[in-house]
């Protein structure tokens, strides 16, 4: 096997701290990245939150559908002006007593 070549850096002399326009862009680049991490976060509990209160919701529909079911004998409702979807044969019945 042939062996490789390292390349050496050239570094410039040690120095203590970097520039201050490097610092600045770094700290820049930092909390931009620290700002979005932390806005994420905050919408990672939001979008929990709102799907726990659809649950919740849901609960509530399915409560609301045994309600209607036991009081009217369906839950098949519009929801715009509370008219219950009887099926065409109930209908039917209906219209014969």
């Amino acid at each position: 096997m042939a062996k490789q070549k390292i390349k050496e850096l050239k570094v410039k002399k040690q120095v203590e701290k970097i520039h201050e326009k490097h610092l600045t862009k770094l700290q820049k680049i930092v909390n931009t990245i620290n700002a979005i991490q932390f806005n994420i976060g905050k919408m990672e509990v939001q979008k929990q939150t709102a799907l726990d209160e659809m649950k919740n919701q849901q609960r509530g529909i399915s409560e609301m559908q045994d309600l209607l079911l036991k009081e009217y004998g369906s839950f098949d409702v519009n929801i715009d002006d509370g008219t219950i979807n009887w099926p065409q044969e109930k209908k039917e019945d209906k219209n014969e007593k």
